[in-house]
């Protein structure tokens, strides 16, 4: 599936081919503090299938409790997360950010990893009071 998206100001902006079958929601406590929520959403991609079609995205490594280096790309004006990638040479896998893409309400998650790290109240959201929009 092709899709496309970018970052809040519009700043930063992407293509990408992906499969919708392997967009994965991640608990891990990297990933809610670094989304400032309680997970992130992402689908991988193979480096050749990635595009950034404009804009320079800033990069920040984080190095994981294990020792492993990952890209942290991000737009430098609003500084929405668009992507992840390994660090070094060879080939590259992007793990987008879902709600970047123009076309995330047809990307539902069909996996969720590191749920040991779930916030507790995750799997009750759906007896949470809800407001269609700010009032």
């Amino acid at each position: 599936m092709k899709i496309d998206g970018g970052c809040l100001c519009g700043g930063v902006t992407y293509k990408a081919e992906i499969d919708p079958d392997k967009v994965a929601i991640c608990h891990c406590t990297d990933c809610q503090t670094l989304s400032g929520s309680a997970f992130r959403i992402s689908v991988p991609t193979d480096e050749e299938f990635f595009e950034i079609a404009s804009g320079e995205p800033k990069i920040y490594v984080k190095t994981a409790e294990s020792g492993a280096k990952r890209v942290q790309a991000f737009c430098p004006q609003c500084g929405t997360h668009i992507y992840t990638t390994s660090v070094g040479d060879g080939p590259k896998m992007y793990r987008i950010r879902v709600a970047t893409a123009r076309q995330r309400n047809d990307l539902p998650p069909k996996a969720q990893i590191w749920f040991r790290s779930a916030q507790p109240w995750v799997t009750e959201l759906g007896s949470v009071r809800s407001v269609e929009k700010q009032q």
